[in-house]
């Protein structure tokens, strides 16, 4: 049996992921760092239902896998006619996930919100990544501290500066 933490975690990501089948979206609060620098940790996600076939590449989506919840850019389509599936992989990882088929796909992130506290700014997550996060997000593949470094820094930035320059488009 799994740790109480474990059980909680799986209970909230099933919870989270019955409301978007019954009801069409959600919001949640982000926790992990593979989609940095385009999604921080701490950043709300708001997520609407969506069809595979609704998907383009460059979308970013939310999926359910093994009772974990995971939103990543879309980077390919694969699998035929009768299988369709989503080739996804995080902005700061290097490696693509396994393909995921409709039955884990839960929707398309349609916002993004930004802050700490201070004040949010919402913005609309872009199709294509621009070149100076390409770069950000490959720096940041090398190594966890140099994404903590990158992390901190954009909460110092942000406290100086409402809407904070982490909060990109």
């Amino acid at each position: 049996m799994g740790r109480p933490e474990n059980a909680s975690t799986t209970l909230g990501c099933s919870l989270a992921s019955e409301v978007v089948r019954r009801f069409g979206g959600v919001r949640l609060r982000v926790f992990g760092t593979s989609m940095v620098p385009s999604i921080l940790p701490g950043d709300l996600i708001s997520v609407q239902r969506a069809d595979l076939s609704e998907i383009s590449a460059g979308d970013i989506v939310l999926y359910s896998r093994d009772g974990r919840l995971f939103a990543h850019r879309v980077v390919a389509r694969a699998g035929s006619h009768d299988d369709p599936r989503l080739v996804t992989r995080g902005d700061r990882l290097s490696h693509t996930d396994p393909p995921i088929s409709p039955f884990e796909l839960l929707g398309r992130v349609t916002s993004i919100q930004c802050g700490d506290g201070l004040g949010y700014r919402q913005v609309r997550p872009m199709g294509r990544v621009r070149a100076w996060k390409q770069m950000i997000a490959r720096f940041l593949q090398t190594s966890e501290l140099a994404t903590s470094v990158y992390l901190r820094i954009a909460g110092f930035w942000g406290s100086f500066f409402l809407g904070r320059a982490a909060c990109r488009a």
